[in-house]
């Protein structure tokens, strides 16, 4: 305590707030008040505020996240704001590496899941390939659109890249030569997100043209186009199986502000709608089975709430408020009882299920 006390008075202001964080950044706890709904099944819906100790690890970003995925059980990959990419590990809240080469704004992250590469797109028109374990410079780079990034997809085996952007372009690229191989455009279709289909040659996208595509990267051209849409497709995300996919609606006042699910296999239908959201829906993702016990998806919006939902019926099984996180931007699976999710004003929430009462959502820890 006495060398704490000597180097605290001491150190200049900025080294002793650097030193501060780097000693106390994971350790420090408060208490947590956010309020969440809970449907019983009478179907009576209360209303509950809970009170728990909460984590505060050392910030991931010093900006809005803009985006979070999984590498593994422990690590995440994120990007925001700041133009950094930033490898973390949530169960010790600790920063593993950071990767600065953008010169705007990230705005998406891929990776392919127990990879040890991931990518990160950009409005500065760019695509960075980065090594966990390689150089601080990327190990790849992918530049042939003329507006932001705002799409990027990485096949199931990492040889294949598919990028899309404002420019309304969509772009395949070999990983291991960084030349583009294909090209494709389509009037209007400002891409807002990508994601590769498991186990197939196939790419789903949506757009600000209010559809949702799915192409086939055999000679990237459009195989399936789904209903239109009232609102902007916001976000997309397929299913382990690949036989189901999901799609955000952007909307305001509890317009649009819903997901949907569509049958991926032959018939190609809307199978279920889930409304409840008040604001933009920004990211969805299915649940494993072991982290609901049932089949199940999760939702996450600018209306600082995160929403379970049964995926058969569209009913909604929990709410969380993250109160004062800013819109939501993002979400990611981390392992199988833990969800992440980007925020704009609080970095990235770790929610952690609960079923000891019943289905239930808690943060536990923000980073």
């Amino acid at each position: 305590m006495l060398l704490l006390r000597h180097r605290l008075h001491r150190a200049p202001p900025q080294k002793l707030l650097c030193r501060f964080r780097a000693m106390m950044g994971k350790l420090q706890s408060k208490l947590k008040h956010s309020t969440y709904k809970y449907s019983r099944p009478d179907a009576v819906i209360e209303e509950r505020i809970q009170t728990r100790a909460f984590q505060e690890y050392s910030p991931a970003h010093v900006d809005a996240v803009s985006a979070v995925a999984a590498l593994d059980s422990d690590l995440c990959v994120s990007g925001g704001n700041d133009k950094t990419v930033v490898a973390y590990n949530w169960k010790t809240g600790n920063v593993v590496r950071r990767f600065q080469g953008h010169e705007h704004e990230i705005t998406k992250i891929a990776c392919v899941y127990r990879s040890k590469q991931f990518f990160s797109a950009s409005r500065d028109r760019k695509v960075l390939m980065w090594d966990l374990h390689g150089s601080s410079q990327p190990s790849q780079r992918f530049s042939g659109h003329a507006m932001a990034v705002t799409g990027v997809a990485v096949s199931p085996d990492s040889a294949q890249l598919c990028t899309g952007s404002r420019d309304n372009t969509l772009l395949l690229w070999d990983v291991g030569t960084g030349q583009c191989v294909e090209r494709a455009s389509v009037s209007r279709n400002l891409v807002t997100h990508l994601c590769w289909v498991p186990r197939e040659p196939y790419v789903l996208q949506t757009s600000e043209d209010k559809t949702v595509r799915l192409w086939d990267s055999r000679g990237l051209q459009v195989a399936h186009v789904f209903p239109t849409k009232q609102h902007i497709q916001t976000y997309c995300e397929v299913s382990e199986d690949g036989h189901k996919c999901l799609s955000c609606s952007n909307g305001f006042g509890g317009e649009g502000c819903e997901a949907t699910l569509w049958d991926l296999r032959q018939t190609r239908n809307r199978i279920c709608e889930y409304k409840g959201h008040f604001q933009t829906v920004a990211s969805c993702v299915f649940l494993p089975r072991a982290l609901a016990w049932m089949p199940a998806v999760a939702t996450s919006s600018h209306d600082c709430t995160v929403k379970i939902w049964n995926q058969d019926t569209g009913a909604c099984l929990f709410t969380l408020s993250l109160d004062g996180s800013g819109p939501l931007t993002s979400l990611a699976v981390g392992d199988t009882t833990s969800l992440l999710c980007a925020s704009f004003s609080r970095g990235i929430h770790l929610l952690r299920v609960d079923h000891s009462r019943g289905l239930e959502l808690r943060e536990v820890a923000a980073f």
